[in-house]
């Protein structure tokens, strides 16, 4: 009678454990928001016409992912990025990421009627996404990536690619570990690349109206950081640049995934069934 019960008995712990990793995560988590919110948006001038805006998110990726690096992942650090906890936090990752669609729906309503005048040139943008596959499959294969490139390709590998993969791969798989990949990549180094890049344009005499439309592209952290930085560079224009960017953003969001399933995908599984010659087919 003593042995089912000292079974019982320990049959919690694991339960336990688990339960202190998940709060230790929890407490890794806020601990980096505090900081990155501490540290806040930094703009490093380059030239009189030229600035990159690093934002929080960017901190907090960076902070993260020195905190994980392998070589001194010991003790606590090891039980924070402990396999359960990598693995919940990649299942949750597009829960997450939903409040952020209410966000775009306020920035976006009180400029709805100028929007709309202009809507088709958002809806023509959409077909920008297929840039990706067209350019950058080609190059990955002759990387050797193979299925990887299934994932760091389909997108620019924000929230709808990563929703996409993870749902028919999972994030386990070669395409789920793609895109995986270029979304942590994105987030790094996309809003740094887009705070130079969209100001360089602009210098170019590229329309801040068409820029700010550019700017939502599929990803928060990027959208932002350009938009940003060009309405640092026209003030007078900034409620304007910001809905632009906004309205782009939502609807890269929702036609954007429509645009990625019924376009996108079929593209890029003809072009690597075609350019694989047999040796591996979707």
């Amino acid at each position: 009678m003593t042995a089912p019960s000292t079974a019982a008995h320990r049959a919690p712990a694991p339960l336990g454990r688990a339960a202190v990793d998940m709060a230790l995560l929890i407490a890794l988590v806020l601990a980096v928001i505090t900081v990155s919110e501490g540290i806040g948006i930094r703009a490093i001038p380059l030239t009189s016409s030229i600035t990159i805006t690093v934002l929080p998110l960017v901190f907090a990726v960076l902070i993260t992912m020195l905190l994980g690096v392998p070589l001194w992942r010991k003790g606590l650090l090891r039980r924070l990025y402990s396999t359960r906890n990598v693995k919940f936090s990649s299942s949750f990752l597009i829960i997450v990421m939903l409040p952020l669609m209410a966000r775009y729906g306020a920035d976006v309503a009180p400029q709805i009627g100028e929007i709309l005048s202009i809507g088709w040139v958002f809806l023509l943008q959409e077909l920008g996404n297929l840039g990706t596959v067209v350019l950058g499959l080609p190059i990955a294969l002759a990387l050797g990536l193979r299925r990887h490139a299934i994932g760091s390709t389909l997108g620019l590998g924000r929230e709808g690619e990563l929703a996409y993969v993870s749902e028919k791969y999972t994030l386990d798989s070669a395409p789920g570990r793609g895109v995986l990949s270029m979304y942590l990549i994105g987030t790094l180094f996309g809003a740094l690349f887009f705070s130079f890049f969209a100001p360089v344009l602009l210098g170019l005499g590229f329309d801040v109206r068409a820029l700010a439309i550019a700017s939502g592209m599929g990803s928060a952290s990027m959208m932002t950081a350009a938009s940003s930085t060009l309405a640092a560079q026209v003030p007078d224009m900034q409620d304007t640049i910001v809905s632009y960017a906004a309205a782009s953003q939502l609807l890269t969001s929702f036609i954007g995934t429509y645009t990625m399933v019924f376009l996108a995908v079929p593209l890029q599984r003809f072009m690597y069934n075609t350019l694989m010659r047999g040796k591996d087919k979707l």
